[in-house]
C-alpha cells in the first residue's frame, strides 16, 4: 500500500520556489521560521519518497529551480549564527524569554537542512546543481568531523559571563550538542555521496578533498576513534538512525551503515582514476594510510567485497612510493559562502543578537499560540509516523515497541519495566511535551 504523500506537487513547487537566501541579522525573522517550515515539509516528503521508492519530486524541484546553493547557502549562514550570535544571546543580561521555542528552531535549523541533503545528495542531478556552491559544502562536512573528532561541540559553547536561566540554557545546550553530533554523521554520509560523483563535480571539490583537507586521513582518524559505537556499562552500543542502540555479541561485527560510509569514501578517494592523479601521497600520509590494512579483515571484506580491490591497492602502497601527481595548470576555485557572510557581520555580532532578542526570541502569548498551532500542523502524529516504516523501537532498550508513554505520546516502550527504568531520563522531555500541549488546547478553547 504506497503512502499518503505529505506534500501536493503544487504545494511542494511553491515551497520550492519561494526557498530563497536571508542575511544573518533576518535570522529568525517571520519569513526565516516560514522558510524553516518549508524545509521541514520537504524534507519530510523527500524522506518519505526515498524510503517507499516513489517518485522523488522535492529532489527534481530543487535540481529543476536551482535551489540547491540556495540550501547549502542557508545551512552556512545557521552555521555561523550558531558560532557567532548564539553565544552572545546566552549573555544578554536582560534577555528573559517566555518561551525557548522560537531560539530552538534556529538551533534545529542546521540539523533540517543537512538531513536534507544527506536524502538527495545520493543523486548525480544534485551534486552537479550545487555547482560553484561544492566547495562550500566540502568544507562544512570537513568542519564537523574535524570538531567530531576533536569531541568539541562549535556553536554551544556558553563563554563568560551571565547566562539565561539555568534550565533553559542547559536544555538548548543539551539539545544543540546532540544535533552537532548527528549532523557531522549526516555529513559524513553527504561526503561519500560527493565521493560517488568527483568526475562530474569541479578539479577544485577533487583537490580540496585530497590536498587541502587530506580527507583519506580524516577518514582513517574516524575508523580508529569509530565515534558511532560505544561501551555502556559494558554492553555495546552503535548509533544508527538518531539514537543509540544496543548491540547483541553476535552483530557486533556487522558493519554499519556509517562503517560503509567511511569505506566506501575511502574506496572511492584511493581508487578512482581523477582522484589518483590528483592526491600528493608523501610520507606521512602513506604511514596514515597503511593502517587501515588492519582494518581490512576477511570478516569486513566479506560484507563489502570491493574492499578487495582497496587491500591490495595498500599492499602495493606498503612497498613501493606512490607516484607523486602530475602538475597541471589549474585555475582553483575557492569558497566563499562563509568568508562572505563573516566579512559582512564582522564586529556586529552584539547588535545582531540584541536586535533578534527584540524581534524574534521575544514572542507575545499570541504570537507563540500561533507558533504553536503551525508546527502542530506541521508534526502530526500520522505525518510522523509515515515516515517510520519499521516499527517504533523502545527508547530504553531499543526493542520494538508496542506502548505510547500516556501523556506526551512521543516516546515509545516495549514493556513497563522499560519505561519505568526509563522514567528519569524522559521526564523532563515528557513534562515539557505534555505542558505545551495541554497549554495549546487551552488557549484554542473558545472564550465563554
Amino acid at each position: 500500500m504506497e503512502s499518503s504523500p505529505v506534500l501536493l506537487y503544487g504545494e511542494a513547487e511553491g515551497m520550492v520556489r519561494s526557498l530563497q537566501t536571508f542575511p544573518l541579522r533576518d535570522t529568525g525573522s517571520g519569513g526565516w521560521l516560514r522558510q524553516h517550515e518549508y524545509i521541514e515539509r520537504l524534507n519530510m516528503q523527500a524522506i518519505l519518497s526515498a524510503s517507499t521508492g516513489q517518485e522523488e519530486m522535492v529532489k527534481d524541484l530543487l535540481v529543476t529551480h536551482g535551489k540547491v546553493p540556495v540550501l547549502i547557502h542557508d545551512l552556512i549562514s545557521v552555521e555561523i549564527w550558531k558560532q557567532k550570535v548564539f553565544p552572545v544571546i546566552c549573555r544578554l543580561q536582560d534577555f528573559q524569554p517566555r518561551s525557548t521555542f522560537p531560539l530552538y528552531m534556529v538551533v534545529h535549523h542546521e540539523a533540517s537542512i543537512i538531513n536534507l541533503l544527506e536524502t538527495i545528495f545520493y543523486h548525480k542531478d544534485v551534486c552537479e546543481s550545487a555547482e560553484d556552491l561544492a566547495l562550500d559544502l566540502t568544507d562544512y562536512c570537513h568542519r564537523k568531523l574535524t570538531s567530531l573528532l576533536s569531541g568539541s561541540s562549535p556553536g554551544v559553547t556558553s563563554g563568560q559571563g551571565r547566562l539565561l536561566p539555568s534550565s533553559a540554557t542547559q536544555e538548548l545546550k543539551l539539545q544543540a550538542e546532540a544535533l552537532d553530533f548527528d549532523i557531522a554523521l549526516k555529513c559524513l554520509s553527504v561526503l561519500r555521496y560527493v565521493t560517488d560523483h568527483t568526475d562530474s563535480l569541479p578539479l577544485s571539490v577533487t583537490t580540496r578533498l585530497l590536498n587541502t583537507h587530506n580527507l583519506p586521513c580524516v577518514l582513517v582518524e574516524l575508523l580508529h576513534s569509530c565515534p558511532w559505537s560505544r561501551r555502556m556499562k559494558g554492553q555495546m552500543q552503535k548509533y544508527e538512525s538518531g539514537r543509540w542502540l544496543s548491540v547483541p555479541a553476535e552483530d557486533q561485527q556487522k558493519m554499519t551503515k556509517l562503517d560503509g560510509q567511511v569505506w566506501l569514501s575511502l574506496y572511492n578517494l584511493l581508487l578512482r582514476p581523477e582522484c589518483q592523479r590528483k592526491y600528493h601521497i608523501d610520507s606521512f600520509t602513506r604511514g596514515q594510510l597503511l593502517k587501515l590494512r588492519s582494518y581490512l579483515t576477511d570478516l569486513l571484506i566479506d560484507q563489502l567485497p570491493n574492499l578487495v580491490e582497496l587491500q591490495r591497492f595498500l599492499s602495493h602502497l606498503s612497498v613501493s612510493e606512490a607516484a607523486p601527481p602530475k602538475k597541471e595548470l589549474v585555475i582553483e576555485q575557492v569558497p566563499e559562502v562563509w568568508d562572505s557572510v563573516v566579512r559582512e557581520n564582522s564586529g556586529k555580532w552584539k547588535a545582531i543578537a540584541k536586535h533578534q532578542v527584540k524581534q524574534a526570541f521575544s514572542p507575545s502569548d499570541s504570537e507563540l499560540r500561533l507558533q504553536a498551532q503551525r508546527w502542530a500542523q506541521t508534526y502530526n502524529m500520522e505525518v510522523m509516523e509515515a515516515l517510520v516504516p519499521d516499527k517504533p523501537k523502545c527508547g530504553s532498550c531499543g526493542a520494538e515497541a508496542a506502548k505510547r508513554c500516556s501523556r506526551c505520546q512521543s516516546e515509545w516502550y516495549c514493556h513497563r519495566q522499560c519505561q519505568v527504568s526509563h522514567w528519569q531520563k524522559h521526564k523532563k522531555a515528557c513534562d515539557l511535551v505534555s505542558a505545551a500541549v495541554k497549554k495549546m488546547k487551552e488557549e484554542m478553547k473558545p472564550h465563554v
